[in-house]
């Protein structure tokens, strides 16, 4: 890893410098965590395959090794997406260097859509669609970051822990396109998430302002409670909306 002449890493420097956290933060850092739990539960799979276990271990097989395939696709996908931006060579970075976003965002999409093309239907394929939704949103591409939103929204499980980032994301793209409504609609969904509620509640309200719907995003943003981490936004928001 190269030290500057303080004594700091090049690539700790350039994500402290960043001026807003970057997209796809919630994304790589699950996703890994994800596979972690994938290729430890790949691996105790394997070593239960005794005695009486074999006939049933042996009906999963195909599907554990789909999975564990498609994990290790995602992982390249996951590796380009928490890649550097620098327009020169960083020689230790431990993950892919780019020339700009746009540059890291194509590779985001290709190396994603390879997961979603070989492995369909998988949990990795779900996650890779949250991926590729990060990069269109880089790209100013709001349908196609809705649709792949969309795509990891129907195809994770119910209880992912993504599902907050997917919404989120699906959120800021039918902002983006003007679509206010459906936004609001997304983060009330997304307040339906008991450790993400009070956070959906505040960009609903910030929608329903920017509506000039004032007196329902006062009621929302009363509903969040005063034993809430996010109860002192909430206040500001409200003392701005009654200027």
């Amino acid at each position: 890893m190269s030290k500057t002449p303080q004594g700091k890493a090049t690539h700790e420097l350039s994500r402290k410098e960043m001026k807003a956290p970057d997209r796809f933060q919630v994304a790589v850092s699950q996703g890994t965590e994800w596979l972690g739990r994938r290729r430890k539960a790949v691996a105790v799979g394997a070593a239960v395959v005794v005695g009486a276990l074999v006939l049933a271990v042996a009906g999963s097989s195909w599907k554990e090794s789909r999975q564990a395939k498609a994990g290790a696709l995602l992982a390249q996908a996951v590796d380009a997406a928490a890649g550097q931006i620098s327009p020169v060579p960083l020689p230790n970075s431990e993950h892919p260097v780019y020339r700009s976003a746009e540059e890291r965002a194509h590779a985001v999409i290709e190396a994603a859509g390879k997961v979603r093309e070989a492995y369909g239907g998988t949990v990795a394929a779900a996650t890779a669609a949250l991926l590729q939704g990060g990069a269109y949103m880089d790209l100013g591409e709001w349908d196609r970051a809705i649709a792949a939103y969309q795509a990891f929204l129907s195809g994770a499980p119910g209880d992912d822990s993504l599902r907050f980032a997917a919404l989120d994301g699906l959120a800021r793209a039918q902002e983006r396109k003007g679509n206010l409504e459906a936004a609001m609609s997304t983060y009330a969904t997304a307040s339906e998430i008991p450790s993400f509620r009070d956070r959906a509640l505040l960009e609903r309200a910030r929608l329903l302002g920017a509506a000039g719907k004032k007196d329902e995003a006062k009621k929302v943003l009363e509903s969040i409670p005063p034993t809430s981490p996010l109860r002192g936004e909430a206040q500001e928001r409200l003392a701005r909306l009654g200027e």
